[in-house]
């Protein structure tokens, strides 16, 4: 079922309930693998593909949210400035509790370097305006290669913006045929780079080929998403937000198969999932056109939490890692015996710190910038 979006442009289209609430259980998913991810046991050892569950899933919403808009009531200016209401709110909120969470670590590296504060107060800046650094820099406070050291996961939001900008600039603007060819053709490479490197974990960091292979991770379910969007007819099935929820869980609960076969099974696992599981999961949870009171609600409250909950958890998974301690090998100081409360508490945490988040400060200001846009547009018109 759709409903009417909340703090949206009054044009907006209706949201899918059902993908709101499937996109809440992958945030959730990505949360539970963060916090296990450097112990040797995880109950979902690929949760990392939920990321790619989220960009199939921007693919699609996208794709039919703007697509019949162009040229009546939708510039790319005003597509640009919808998306980065959306968008970029929580993208500085993340950043600023990155920056406080590593100075409450002490502002310290992994290798025991202590960084100014004017480093921090760079690395924040470049972080609240999406710029990805490189590894080695002088920025890479915690000396980990990523993109993003105080709040990793924006690796995956600047892979975002990219597939917007190309919507924009390109992908809408192409025949069926020509978007369905773009989707084949990455599809090919995601394979090649799943098969060759294993599993599908890539695009974090800008070492090693690693936007190339993340921009690869983002286009292929963005453009199969849109391509979607413009063919989709509704399959006649119901409670699609249980069975699909019930997959997405047990494709982050398949354990790994590198160690005990070779690498390129495990990454034809992930490019299988992604490559039709994951499209599949999409169709089908856009179907469902009655939905009980109940999931509705469930869905609803997944939905608000779903991006709030991935764009700040990730900063109290560095202060949970500093906690644990590593030797000069990364393997933990502290075992996960010794820290399952602290690692059972943690999701929890990151979820009320969320909602907090949506409720006083996401909500809010993008309702007020969303009226200071659609006052600004009212003026020039």
């Amino acid at each position: 079922m759709k409903t009417t979006a909340i703090s949206t442009f009054p044009d907006s289209k209706p949201h899918y309930d059902i993908l709101d609430g499937l996109r809440g259980v992958a945030a959730f998913i990505v949360i539970v693998y963060h916090v296990f991810e450097c112990f040797d046991w995880s109950p979902v050892p690929h949760g990392y593909l939920s990321v790619d569950f989220f960009f199939v899933l921007s693919g699609f919403v996208i794709g039919y949210a703007y697509n019949n808009r162009w040229g009546k009531d939708l510039t790319t200016k005003g597509f640009f400035r919808r998306r980065l209401i959306r968008l970029h709110p929580m993208v500085i909120a993340g950043a600023i509790i990155g920056a406080i969470c590593f100075i409450l670590q002490g502002s310290i590296r992994w290798d025991g370097t202590h960084i100014g504060m004017g480093t921090v107060m760079l690395a924040l800046l470049m972080s609240m305006f999406m710029i990805p650094l490189f590894p080695n820099s002088a920025n890479d406070v915690r000396g980990n290669g990523e993109m993003f050291p105080l709040n990793g996961p924006h690796w995956s939001l600047f892979f975002e913006y990219i597939g917007n900008i190309l919507y924009a600039l390109l992908l809408r603007r192409l025949s069926t045929r020509w978007l369905a060819a773009i989707a084949v053709l990455s599809g090919c490479l995601l394979t090649f780079v799943a098969l060759h490197d294993g599993y599908l974990g890539v695009g974090w960091t800008m070492a090693d080929h690693g936007f190339w292979t993340g921009l690869i991770r983002m286009l292929f379910p963005y453009s199969i998403g849109m391509l979607m969007a413009r063919v989709f007819i509704p399959m006649k099935i119901r409670n699609t937000f249980w069975i699909c929820g019930s997959i997405i869980i047990l494709v982050a609960f398949i354990p790994l198969f590198i160690g005990e076969m070779k690498p390129w099974m495990n990454g034809l696992y992930d490019a299988v999932c992604v490559i039709l599981v994951f499209p599949s999961l999409v169709w089908i949870g856009a179907s469902e056109m009655h939905i009980g009171k109940a999931t509705m609600q469930i869905s609803r409250f997944l939905g608000n939490l779903s991006y709030p909950l991935y764009a700040i958890h990730y900063p109290l998974m560095y202060l949970f890692y500093a906690h644990i301690g590593f030797h000069g090998d990364l393997v933990p100081i502290a075992k996960l015996h010794d820290v399952w409360a602290e690692a059972i508490m943690l999701p929890i945490g990151c979820m009320a710190l969320a909602w907090i988040c949506y409720r006083c400060y996401d909500l809010p200001m993008r309702k007020w910038l969303t009226k200071i846009s659609i006052s600004a547009r009212n003026t020039k018109n």
